[in-house]
């Protein structure tokens, strides 16, 4: 049967969860995206940026952060990586885009991942390898209205609920099962979510802005 995979980060790795057209489901884990990508898949969705800027904000971010606020991480440009501390890279985007023009915390702990991704992508890859974020997806499957805070017990299970809804009746035990591995609970639940955008979705912000290496910057939901 056709798998659509989804994927998100950890900290010691990567996280996929997958899915097929009769509902059959399941997750692995690895320290590098390649084993998990060699896994057949019709298309894949990952929580993380493709298609990044020299310089300046994407507008797919800038669009998405208008319907569900500061989930969506601000900053993703390709020389992130080549900075030695945050603090570095924040004086120099200051100085050449403008203050509070820089990167979060939270973007520049990912950077690594940033550019994992970023070394795999091409054009042609593209076509079944696509960003999406969890959030947009379930803001979408939920009726374009946004849930309570993720780290909240009534968000987490807004999340499980529309999972469910989706075919992740595994899910529960899943959650039980990562303990040891690192993985995060909301990990491996934002690595469903991108399996069902896999899936399903048909939806997209952005995809108008090309970055050098012909990427489209887009979010798919």
């Amino acid at each position: 049967m056709t798998n659509y995979l989804g994927l998100d980060g950890f900290r010691f790795g990567w996280v996929a969860a997958w899915i097929d057209n009769r509902g059959d489901h399941g997750f692995d884990y690895s320290p590098g995206l390649a084993r998990l990508l060699a896994m057949p898949h019709a298309r894949a969705m990952i929580d993380m940026p493709i298609g990044l800027k020299p310089s300046g904000y994407r507008m797919c971010d800038l669009r998405a952060r208008e319907l569900i606020g500061p989930a969506v991480f601000l900053g993703a440009r390709r020389d992130l990586w080549t900075f030695p501390d945050m603090d570095a890279a924040n004086r120099h985007y200051w100085k050449h885009e403008g203050q509070g023009r820089g990167v979060s915390a939270q973007l520049w702990n990912i950077r690594d991942k940033i550019r994992e991704v970023d070394e795999i992508m091409t054009p042609a890859r593209q076509a079944t390898i696509r960003e999406a974020h969890p959030e947009l997806i379930f803001w979408n499957l939920a009726g374009r209205v946004r849930l309570a805070k993720k780290t909240s017990a009534e968000g987490r299970q807004q999340r499980m609920a529309l999972l469910a809804q989706r075919g992740f009746t595994k899910l529960p035990t899943w959650l039980t099962q990562r303990h040891g591995t690192g993985i995060g609970r909301h990990d491996l639940i934002d690595a469903c979510a991108c399996a069902a955008a896999a899936r399903d979705s048909t939806q997209r912000i952005g995809g108008e802005e090309l970055d050098p290496g012909q990427l489209r910057m887009e979010i798919n939901y």
